[in-house]
């Protein structure tokens, strides 16, 4: 790799297999699309990964160009430490080197972090998302685990936020439920595990084609000659009777 070699001598570091390859294959990321309604065209989904020499030191620039301007490093809360069900969270001292991968349209950072400080290791990396508050949460162990998230959420707004304790914005869910319901309802989907299931029962949509004969109710029996029965009004027809002589009713 060509630009792998300086990036390990400037910054002390050494890349993940998987992130060399992405690397070897292309020198960053960027793929946006758009959806229209009625006539105007919406810039909706954008997924990106930071070209290798945007691949930069997440904590080397100060929060203000002023002289003893306060560092990320100054923000330092050891108090946000691991729990049982997230591990330990980056910090923004010597101890972690954290390299931003995507920007996310100022929606926060997408950052791969090097938990053990320099130098740095490839098998102690994680992929974690920094808000806009400064605030760390975990997405994946792998760069490319991470690659199929952002590929799955389609680069939708905000998909970055649907990891955080928070959510991400109703806006936001209302693109989710439009193009990515089943995605957005993970926790659903984990807890109801036949709820996307399609539950069409065969034996009821294709039934037998032949029909069952329902009896009709019988009338009252009608002579034989169509004549109508009892009921019917007398005939004012002439009739034969048994001796063949003409009777008038």
């Amino acid at each position: 790799m060509t630009e792998s070699l300086p990036y390990k001598q400037k910054n002390n570091c050494v890349l993940p297999e998987d992130v060399k390859n992405f690397y070897l294959m292309t020198n960053g990321f960027h793929m946006t699309w758009s959806v229209k309604l009625d006539d105007h065209v919406i810039p909706l989904g954008s997924m990106a990964i930071n070209s290798i020499s945007k691949l930069t030191q997440l904590n080397q620039s100060s929060m203000y160009s002023l002289p003893n301007a306060p560092t990320l490093a100054d923000l330092e809360d050891d108090t946000q430490e691991a729990s049982e069900n997230q591990p330990e969270k980056p910090h923004f001292d010597s101890r972690s080197v954290i390299f931003e991968l995507d920007p996310c349209n100022g929606n926060g950072k997408v950052c791969l972090v090097y938990k053990r400080g320099k130098p740095a290791l490839a098998q102690d990396t994680e992929i974690w998302f920094l808000d806009r508050a400064l605030y760390w949460h975990f997405l994946t162990d792998t760069f490319t685990a991470y690659y199929r998230l952002l590929i799955t959420h389609l680069g939708l707004p905000q998909w970055q936020y649907a990891f955080t304790s928070y959510g991400i914005s109703p806006q936001a869910k209302q693109w989710f439920n439009m193009y990515k319901p089943i995605t957005y309802n993970t926790n659903l989907l984990a807890e109801e595990t036949d709820c996307f299931v399609n539950k069409l029962d065969p034996s009821k949509v294709f039934k037998s084609k032949s029909k069952i004969l329902i009896p009709k109710k019988k009338g009252p029996v009608q002579p034989v000659g169509g004549q109508k029965g009892p009921s019917a009004p007398p005939s004012t027809t002439k009739s034969s009777s048994g001796s063949g002589n003409p009777v008038r009713k």
